[in-house]
Order: structure tokens, then sequence, then C-alpha cells
């Protein structure tokens, strides 16, 4: 694509259109082009013509809930332009709809041929993906169908079934095929002199296994519905009055959270609304994304904690699978409902490749019971607490290493913490740890998982016993940690050990999460807490995951170098506990100021440039636009230092 694309989301649903809204169907791009639903593209191809010339932007399609542009046909200033185009589009869940108005500039009745190109590929996302993958889809079959107001696209495979529904208010005067497999929805409209005619067009996606959805009469109509979530998700919320910037970025961030809830099941099939992880490529449940948007926004918004944690209870592993790493007790990383995902394409259907959801899961549910009070869902999910903990022990490594282990999975994760590109995980070198890995921010989780469901025993589940077994399991792990993990010589904490017990030195972000989850001692925490806002680490618009003037730092490599909102969310928040709020202030100060520097909204990452060379925040060039821990994090912020 030559021109920005801009991107629609309401639940599972998303739309990656250009500034003319179109879709072009590119294949292996920075960013997915279509309309996705479940992890499948449902609109591959929609554009526009008028009298057979696509139109030029005269006013581009701007960010928001719904997509707006004008558009007029391609001329010079000698050729005023014959008509103008006005076309607003938005997605809702399981359907796109657009309501195209044309105006007649010319003082003479005026015949216009509108013609709408469309298709669908039903491509799973994985496909679309810059690696180039191809993945055989054998016995695969498209059809189309031509109905009296539009067009449905189909595909089968197996006892795959899926479809794409176009139709249109008026109906189409004829649909003409392309010779692509492509169709042609083609209307001759008749206007008055200066007159307009409208169009409806409405798309309805039926992923496999899924009802019908309800399509929206028009754009507006989704409007109504968005403003009505948003509103729900911002009311009540104590914005700080002295504050404007982070008041902004705290109501940006729910309006985004509102629109970013894909449906699950609990663990007795009733239905959920849990936070995605973010669009484009994530639009679904990730374990630990869900888990930390949730604690972010607890304090505000407890029913996000209260619908993931029974909808990652549902989705625990009870059993040992090897293609996607599950183990007794362990919490999911990530599911998937595409095509691939059903064929054991790839293997994200339900992927445990996660060494820190598992602590993380009891970590929300022993904060979600102290704020709410909520002791019925302690114990209802009190077997899959206990499974969560029998994993740490067991499983995961505490009681055979003493530590949280992942290994590298091949085909999956190669590593499977937070920082979970190929190689996060390194020395000051660059060098990247070899054999089993214990992470640092990990071990940090599993220490504050043990105690607070030590505390949800000893006080609604009334088994001191079982609670004093994790209270001495945290403190053996907390003292274990400081032996083998601090670095005398630094006076930082390891980003991990290698599977030979060797420190992987480079000085890294992690750091700050031990403070989130109080590991550290306070000495070793204030060191740490201050070492995180020297000018290596901090750029001015938060803390870099990795300090600068080491081999391994890079400002534009995802994990090396770049700046994490929700990372930094989590710095200030430790920060904070440790009592060092001016710097948590600071923190916070910096990363308001990047959120007002885009529109009140936080991106997944930022580059790590910083802020004394680059006065404006550098964008990192493949990040989520919308993401629910981004999303979440001037909550955090708020809850860290208030309005100060």
């Amino acid at each position: 694509m030559t021109d920005r694309q801009h991107l629609l989301v309401h639940g599972g649903t998303f739309a990656a259109v250009g500034d003319g809204g179109d879709i072009s169907g590119v294949r292996g791009s920075g960013s997915p082009d279509g309309l996705f639903v479940r992890d499948a593209r449902h609109l591959s191809r929609w554009q526009l013509t008028v009298d057979g010339a696509v139109p030029e932007a005269l006013s581009p399609v701007a960010d928001g809930d719904s997509a707006r542009c004008v558009l007029v046909p391609r001329g010079g200033r000698q050729e005023p332009p014959a008509y103008t185009l006005f076309r607003e589009q938005a997605v809702a869940d399981g359907a796109f709809v657009e309501a195209l108005r044309v105006t007649s500039n010319r003082p003479v009745p005026t015949t216009v041929r509108i013609a709408v190109t469309a298709d669908v590929d039903f491509s799973d996302q994985f496909e679309l993906r810059s690696d180039h993958r191809t993945y055989a889809k054998i016995g695969a079959v498209r059809s189309r169908e031509i109905l009296d107001d539009g067009v449905e696209f189909s595909y089968r495979r197996g006892e795959w079934r899926s479809c794409t529904t176009v139709t249109a208010e008026p109906a189409p005067d004829s649909v003409e095929e392309t010779g692509t497999g492509a169709r042609r929805l083609v209307w001759a409209l008749d206007l008055e002199p200066h007159g307009s005619a409208e169009l409806a067009l409405r798309v309805a996606a039926h992923p496999h296994g899924t009802p019908h959805p309800e399509v929206p009469a028009s754009p507006s109509a989704v409007n109504e519905q968005v403003r009505a979530l948003e509103d729900e998700f911002t009311e009540g919320v104590p914005f700080p009055t002295g504050w404007p910037e982070l008041s902004a970025a705290c109501a940006r961030g729910l309006a985004d959270l509102a629109v970013l809830q894909v449906p699950a099941t609990g663990p007795d099939g009733e239905e959920l609304r849990v936070p995605a992880a973010g669009v484009p490529w994530f639009l679904t449940l990730l374990g630990r994304d869900a888990l930390l948007t949730s604690l972010f926004a607890l304090p505000y918004r407890p029913q996000l904690a209260a619908a993931t944690l029974p909808a990652l209870a549902a989705a625990q592993a009870t059993a040992t699978g090897t293609g996607a790493v599950a183990q007794p007790g362990k919490i999911v990383h990530e599911v998937r409902h595409g095509e691939l995902a059903h064929f054991g394409q790839v293997p994200y259907g339900r992927y445990y490749g996660s060494v820190d959801a598992t602590p993380l899961f009891l970590v929300l549910l022993g904060a979600y019971v102290e704020q709410t009070g909520d002791v019925a869902t302690a114990r209802r999910l009190e077997p899959h607490a206990r499974a969560a903990i029998g994993w740490m022990l067991d499983h995961g490594g505490l009681t055979s290493r003493g530590y949280l282990v992942y290994r590298a999975d091949e085909g999956g994760l190669a590593n499977q913490n937070w920082k979970d590109s190929p190689g996060a995980i390194c020395s000051a070198d660059g060098s990247r740890a070899t054999g089993p890995v214990m992470a640092a921010g990990a071990q940090g989780y599993a220490y504050d998982a043990l105690r607070r469901t030590a505390h949800l025993s000893r006080t609604v589940w009334e088994d001191e016993v079982y609670a004093a077994l994790l209270e001495q399991a945290a403190g053996d792990l907390r003292d274990r940690f400081q032996r083998d993990f601090w670095m005398p010589e630094r006076a930082f904490p390891a980003l991990a050990l290698d599977g030979d017990g060797n420190q992987v030195d480079a000085l890294a972000s992690d750091a700050g999460h031990l403070l989130w989850s109080g590991l550290l001692d306070k000495e070793y925490g204030e060191l740490v807490g201050r070492r995180l806002l020297e000018p290596d680490f901090f750029s001015g618009w938060g803390v870099r995951t990795v300090a600068s003037g080491q081999a391994a730092y890079h400002p534009l490599s995802y994990h090396r170098g770049s700046v994490w909102p929700h990372d930094n969310a989590l710095i200030t928040l430790g920060l904070a506990r440790y009592g060092l709020h001016d710097e948590a202030r600071t923190v916070a100060h910096a990363l308001v100021d990047a959120a007002t520097a885009s529109g009140s909204r936080l991106p997944e990452v930022l580059a790590g440039y910083g802020r004394d060379t680059h006065g404006e925040p550098v964008p990192y060039p493949h990040a989520c636009v919308r993401e629910s821990r981004s999303a979440a994090a001037p909550l955090a912020l708020l809850t860290a230092v208030g309005g100060a």
C-alpha cells in the first residue's frame, strides 16, 4: 500500500483501510490489510471506483472510531470535480458497514456509475505475516453466489465452513465477474442538478462455528454503540483534575479498552468479554496481556479481572501436550480461533508457551479479592489456583531448579517471558542465553503469587498448613534470588540465569518488575529504582528495555532498547512501592508526555531514542496501534502517583 492504514476495531473484529477507505489485500506488509474476524480475513478487497476510475482523497480518513473521508475524481486545477463522494465506514462484531453519499457539483442532470469491487480470500492471519510462510490447504474450495441485493463468498475445507455476505441498499443494478474471483457491484445513479444519492453497504462475516452476526444499519448506529461502551467504561473514574494530560490519557485508554473486548467462556460455559491483547495482530486472548491489563485497571474497572480470571481458569491446562507446551495447572499464553489453529498447522489454538502467565493469574486473583472482597470467586477458583501453584512448584521448576524455568520451544516461542522475541534475553555483549532460562521478572511474579495465595489460603480457604508452606516457599525464593541474581560489581540484578546457572548480565528494565512484586530487600530496591532513572536507562519518554551503552542496545529493537508503556507502568508502581515517589513521578510524567504527543494514546512500544535529541517520541515501526496493556497503563500511573 502507498497510503496509510487506519484501524477500526470493535470487539473481536477489526478492519484496516487506506486513506480513501479502500482495502487492497496486500500480503506480507507490516500490517494486515482487510476485514478480520476470529483470525481470518473476511474482506480482502474493497475498492470504490466512479465512472471507471479510482477517486482521490480530498480529505483522507482520520483516525477515530469510524472512518470518514471525502473523495473527488482525479483532475487538474482547470477541471473542477464533477462530483464529491462522502464515505463513512465502521465495524461492529462480525460486521463492516459503509454509508456512501455522492453529490453532483454540476448544474445539469448527471449519471454517475458507482462500482465497489469486493473479494474475500479467507486467509488466516498467520498466512499474512511478513515471514512469508506458506501452509498447505488440501481440499479447500472458495465459491461465490449472486444474491438479489449483493453477493455471498463461501469457503470450505473439510469440516471448516466460513462465509462473508455483501449486501447493499438500494440493490446493485448488476454484479459483474472480474476474472480474478472478485465481484463488482455496480450502480448507475441519476443525479439532479447539485443533487445527491446514497448507498448503504453491509458486510456480514460468519466465521466457522459462530452464529450470523447482527449487522447495524449504518456507521452512525455503530458509533452510538461505541459511545455507549466508552461512556460506560469512563463513568465514575476519578480523573485527576490537576493533571489534565493524565486525565486525557486515562480517558483515551478506557475508551480503547471498551472496544478491545473479545468473547470468551468461563469454567461453566458462561459467556464473558475479556481484554484482547491488541490490533492488528493480537485481537485475541493472550494470558499475560489480559492479566496485566486487568491488574492496571483493577482499582477502577474490576469487571475486567472478574472476566479474565474465569476465562483463563477455563483454558488452564489439565494434561501435558508437547506441541502446545501444556502442563497440568499452566495458564494459557495464547488462544486462537483460525483455520490453521483448528487444523493444527500452527500451535496457537491453545498455546501455553509462557513462564509468567501462571504466577500472574495468582497475583491477579489475590489482588482482585483484596480489592473487591469477592470471596465467592476465590472459592470458585480455588482448584485452579492450587493447580497453578502445583505447576510452579513441579513442572515450572521452583522445587527442582529453585526458579521458574522455560526452554525454547521449537516451532513456538524461544523466549517465554514478556520479552519474548528471539534475542531478548541476552548478556550485555548481546550474546543470547543458552539452555533452560530463569528470567528475573518471572521470579518476582512467582514470589508475589506465593504470598498472595498464602493469604487466600489462610483467610478464605481456611488452610493454615498450605498457607505456611507457600510462605516458606516465598521466603526461600527471595533469599535464593538475592544470592544468585544480584551482581555486586554493578549493584543491579541480572536479567536472567542461563542453563548453567550463570548470570545473563544485561542491564534491563525487568529489574523494575522486581520492585513491583516486592522481591528485593529495601536497600537493593532503592539502588535499582534510582539506577533506572540514570540517562542510559531513562530516555525522557520512559525507561528503556535495555540500557544504552551496552553492545546489546538498539533503539529500534523490539526488546533491546525500546520503551514499553506497560513495562514503565510496572516500574512506576514498583518505584512507588519502595517509597521512590520522585522517581515514580518522573517516569509517569514522561509517559504522559509521550501519550499527549500521540493524541493521548500510548502505543504498544516506542523507539528508545532520547528526548534530549528527539523532541517528539519516535514511533516503533511495527507497534500495535491499540494495545490493552498500554491502554491501561495510564490507570497504573494514576494509582502510583495520583494527580501529582
